[in-house]
């Protein structure tokens, strides 16, 4: 992993819009559930991620849940540039969601209705709102309604292919208060296959005033600018860009703004940070389900090491307590070891 060299230009325009909202980068670390917890979000920021958006959590399950469990949660909801994302199809949970989360110190609600999994879309939640804007519509205006602070939405293009109508519904959610919306360049029925249609993004862009963060296989700078120029939105939303790469949002965001990239570690630096990360999510899960956890991070980061097989194995079959005493030789190449 090379060092970055610093940019000395001036940097460039942040949309007023966006620093309407609250975020100071025009680039944010998407929701990925079984991914973005506490420690992944930490880390995340550390680098000078401008926001960062928690797991989807369910909103009628998390009202009812008892007091101690919500606590367990960890949602951020305390961090500065946290964004708590939530879900539901009954306005009333949404709305009682919200008012939690505000009470609890949010600065933003973030409402799915983007998730495809079937889990989620078979409980009329998620983008299966897609298919019923006028349901979507009053679970918006319910949580608007509700708090105090800004409100926003993420969704996809549309149902499918034959119903990307997401424009008529981002009036609809502007004119009951949304703040930003985010979109993910594909449909419901593509889930993550083929490729995010960033330039199907852009009649969106041009039916609302609010800005929009364009999402969907966004790796890189040249992913970013070419998102960016093909949608028209006001910034970005990485997510699965971001595994093994803590750094890419911040590092994305310095290119976009002309500004300092974040140093990206190296060697040493980066067992310590991998260490640092595995070290968290044992104390953040408990060794047993902290270290299921940790295995799929540890894969990301030894793909972007070149890991040799027999030693990513190694680590992945090891005791929890047994990891970092392996992470140097399976982070470090050993053609450059001993330079």
């Amino acid at each position: 992993m090379p060092t970055t060299a610093v940019h000395q230009d001036e940097p460039g325009p942040l949309d007023p819009r966006l620093v309407a909202v609250g975020l100071t980068s025009p680039v944010a670390l998407a929701p990925m559930a079984g991914i973005t917890d506490l420690p992944t979000r930490n880390l995340v920021q550390s680098f000078g991620a401008g926001l960062v958006v928690s797991e989807m959590v369910a909103s009628r399950e998390m009202v009812q849940a008892k007091r101690s469990v919500r606590d367990r949660a960890e949602l951020g909801t305390r961090i500065e540039g946290t964004a708590v994302q939530i879900a539901g199809r009954d306005p009333h949970w949404m709305a009682e969601a919200a008012k939690l989360l505000e009470g609890q110190g949010a600065g933003i609600i973030d409402i799915n209705m983007g998730c495809p999994a079937k889990k989620v879309t078979g409980g009329l939640s998620g983008s299966a709102l897609l298919r019923d804007h006028d349901h979507a519509l009053r679970l918006i205006e319910a949580v608007v309604a509700a708090v105090d602070m800004p409100v926003t939405l993420k969704t996809r293009l549309g149902w499918d292919d034959e119903s990307r109508d997401t424009a008529a519904l981002a009036r609809r959610a502007e004119g009951a208060g949304i703040r930003m919306l985010t979109i993910h360049g594909r449909t419901r029925c593509q889930f993550y296959k083929g490729r995010a249609d960033w330039g199907a993004i852009r009649p969106i862009v041009k039916a609302v005033a609010i800005p929009v963060l364009a999402n969907g296989d966004i790796r890189d700078t040249t992913d970013a600018r070419a998102a960016l120029e093909a949608s028209g939105a006001a910034g970005v939303m990485v997510g699965r860009g971001a595994q093994g790469r803590p750094w890419l949002p911040a590092a994305i965001a310095a290119d976009l703004l002309r500004g300092p990239r974040p140093t990206i570690p190296e060697r040493g630096d980066f067992v310590r940070m991998v260490a640092g990360h595995h070290a968290a999510l044992l104390a953040f899960y408990g060794d047993a389900m902290g270290g299921r956890v940790a295995r799929k991070h540890l894969g990301w980061y030894m793909d972007d090491a070149g890991t040799d097989p027999d030693m990513r194995r190694r680590v992945l079959t090891a005791a929890p307590d047994e990891v970092a005493a392996l992470l140097p030789a399976a982070l470090i190449p050993p053609r450059r070891a001993a330079a």
